[in-house]
Parts: structure tokens; C-alpha cells; sequence
């Protein structure tokens, strides 16, 4: 087959893409690389504007004055003329129903444009989108990337980008974006939950793993347990990360002698997965019931990781608690005694350690990941 996924936000398509090429299938990925992450695709979306001074301080000041995003414009514009020049495919998948980035009203043209080059065009639920905000929003969830939101009302201006999803200039792409797909399917538990019962909802298919670049360290000394934590700080207050900060103190202080903590911030992908390579513990996400990416591929090098693991992500791999992911709960006291837990019982991070890596071995593995999107494209 020939295929095309449009966008990057994590690896994940990458990973697909070399699952689906180790099944004998042609793969291309056009995007943006997801700014400073840098994530590798085969056709790059790149912003002149962004990466010249000149242009990004004038972008602000269009941007203040008449509220529109040159940028946006930018990206319009380059994928418009890319999707003029693509071929027709087999299939293809947008990594969400807003990939390109741009003005609801240019989304729509550009998902249009993209849509008349296959019959099989699907959709990921795997960040942001209408769906899975609208079911924060109403507390579909116990906690979620709204919480600190709803505790703290004078965050508002910080959501300004996450309500943008419940706009009505969305809610338009939404609609649009799932009247031309032929399905939807969801990457984990918190973007299953919100499409349960959708005519269009193919079902959850776990993130794909590619387990063969990522090998486990060479028997790690547990003398001195290393905690890495990795911080987005455009995402800070939505992952969640000021209960790691708040208990990383405490840690430090109490252990100084047992631990070596490592705090980065805004590092690009490459970078970031050989920071963590030392590291016992690695800390993820709170608001989340189930794992993303870095946090799947840090349990692919057997890390214990403080992540997602809700009760319906262990009912739906049939799991018990804090056996291959410890859930971190928002609560920095909680997270506290979870830490001190593997500090003081080292034997347990080799046996999460190894349960991780089986788990993703079992569950995650991307050429059998691969072969269940192929199912669920031409059921």
C-alpha cells in the first residue's frame, strides 16, 4: 500500500511508519516536526516566519493589533501547495482533526484539498481536540488537563488555547473533519473515553512502540537511584508537573545521599531520550489515565515512570496497581510516598523495570500495532 500520515506530534507516526514499512508498505509523513521537538518527517512544513527575528516580531504585532496569526497563514499557504503536488494514496491519517495548524476557515479547505487525494482518509484522537476537551469540560473525567484550570480560575488566559477547541470555528472543523473521514480511532484511555458510543469511533489502538531502537540498560546499579524529570514548559500547569517539583523537594532533601535528580526543560526529542538514559524513575504526566509517548518509550528501557495508570487503563490490560506504571496522582504528599516506596525497596524498580519492558513488548510492539491499524483501515 501506499500511505501518508500527515503530522507528528510525539514519534508516533514515525513508529507506525516503521512498522508499516517492516509489513512491506510504502510511508511517507509530511509535517511541522512539532516546533522544538524536531521530530524527523519526510516532508517538512517549515516557517520562514518563525525562524527569522524580523518577521516573528512584525507576526506579534499583526498578531496584537488584528488578532491573526501570520503563521498560521504561512502554514496554509506551503501545505496547500504541497497537497496540490501529492499523489493519490491508499490511505490516509491525520494525527488529529486540527493537524495543519492553521484558521478554522483555512482547516477546512486544507482537510478538503487533503481528502480528495484517497478514498480512505481516518483521524487520530491522540492530543487536543473537540471531543476530548468537551469531555473534560464536563467533568467526564476525575481529573484532567482542565483541573488546575477549575481550582484556580485566574489561569484562564493559559487555557486560551485549549477552549479554542470548544469554539464554535472548531466545533465547524470537527464536524467537517469527521464527516470525511471514514473513522476515527483513539491512541490511549483518555481519548477512548470521550468517543465511547460515536458512529464513527473505530476503537483505541495503543500507541506503536518501535521496541528494537530502544534497548534496555546494561544491569543498572540501584546504589543511587536517579530520578529524571522532563518539563514542556508551554504544558507545565496541563501535565501537571508542579506535583513532581513540589515532591522532588522534599526528596532531595530527605535522600541526598540516595538520589541524583535530573530537571530539564524544552529539549528537543533526541536529546531528551539520551538524558534519561541514566535514570531509575522517570516523571511523566499527572493529568492523565493512561501513558503517552515519552512515557511509553521510557518503560520500553524498563524506567519505572510516573505517568498515567488509572483503574480503566488496568482493567483494560488486565493489570494490577503500580505493577508496570506507578499513577501519579495529583497530589505531591501521594507522590511523595510512591517515591520513597522505590527508594527505600530498590528491588522493586528491577521488578517494574522489567515488567515495563514486557508490557511494551506485549501490548505496544509497532510491527503488530501496525498490522492493527492495517485491520481497522480496510474492515
Amino acid at each position: 500500500m501506499n500511505i501518508l500520515l500527515v503530522g507528528e506530534y510525539s514519534r508516533l507516526h514515525n513508529s507506525l511508519k516503521e512498522g508499516l514499512q517492516k509489513l512491506g508498505h510504502n510511508v511517507t509523513i509530511i509535517g511541522t516536526g512539532d516546533g522544538f521537538k524536531n521530530y524527523p518527517v519526510d516532508i517538512k512544513i517549515t516557517s520562514t516566519i518563525s525562524s527569522n527575528k524580523s518577521l516573528k516580531f512584525f507576526a506579534k504585532i499583526i498578531s496584537k493589533l488584528f488578532d491573526y496569526n501570520l503563521v498560521e497563514l504561512e502554514h496554509y499557504i506551503k501545505y496547500k501547495s504541497i497537497i496540490s503536488r501529492l499523489e493519490t494514496y491508499d490511505v490516509i491519517q491525520l494525527i488529529s482533526e486540527r493537524t495543519f495548524k492553521t484558521r478554522p476557515q483555512l482547516e477546512i479547505k486544507l482537510l478538503k484539498a487533503i481528502s480528495n487525494k484517497t478514498d480512505r482518509l481516518f483521524i487520530l484522537s491522540s492530543g487536543n481536540d473537540y471531543p476530548s476537551v468537551f469531555f473534560a469540560y464536563n467533568n467526564g473525567f476525575k481529573y484532567s488537563i482542565l483541573t488546575p484550570l477549575k481550582e484556580h480560575p485566574n489561569y484562564k488566559n493559559k487555557y486560551k488555547f485549549v477552549f479554542a477547541y470548544l469554539s464554535d470555528a472548531h466545533k465547524n472543523v470537527h464536524n467537517f473533519a469527521y464527516d470525511i473521514a471514514k473513522g476515527v480511532i483513539a491512541t490511549d484511555m483518555d481519548y477512548h473515553l470521550p468517543l465511547i458510543g460515536h458512529k464513527k469511533y473505530l476503537g483505541l489502538i495503543p500507541n506503536p512502540i518501535n521496541i528494537d531502537r530502544l534497548s534496555l540498560p546494561l544491569n543498572p546499579s540501584t546504589d543511587k537511584i536517579h530520578i529524571f524529570h522532563g518539563v514542556n514548559k508551554h504544558n507545565y500547569l496541563k501535565k501537571g508537573n508542579r506535583f513532581f517539583d513540589e515532591a522532588l523537594e522534599t526528596i532531595e532533601q530527605k535522600y541526598p545521599e540516595r538520589v541524583v535528580i535530573t530537571r530539564v526543560e524544552n529539549i528537543p526529542y533526541d536529546e531528551y531520550i539520551t538524558l534519561y538514559n541514566k535514570a531509575h524513575i522517570l516523571l511523566d504526566q499527572v493529568y492523565s489515565y493512561d501513558q503517552g509517548y515519552n512515557a511509553l518509550e521510557a518503560m520500553a528501557k524498563g524506567k519505572v515512570v510516573f505517568t498515567g495508570a488509572e483503574q480503566e487503563w488496568l482493567d483494560f490490560y488486565d493489570l494490577k496497581e503500580n505493577s508496570v506504571a506507578i499513577n501519579a496522582l495529583p497530589n505531591s504528599q501521594d507522590i511523595i510516598k510512591k517515591l520513597e516506596w522505590l527508594i527505600l525497596h530498590p528491588e522493586q524498580i528491577v521488578e517494574i523495570s522489567k515488567n515495563a519492558r514486557a508490557f511494551i513488548e506485549k501490548e505496544h510492539h509497532y510491527i503488530s500495532i501496525a498490522q492493527k491499524y492495517i485491520n481497522n483501515w480496510y474492515r
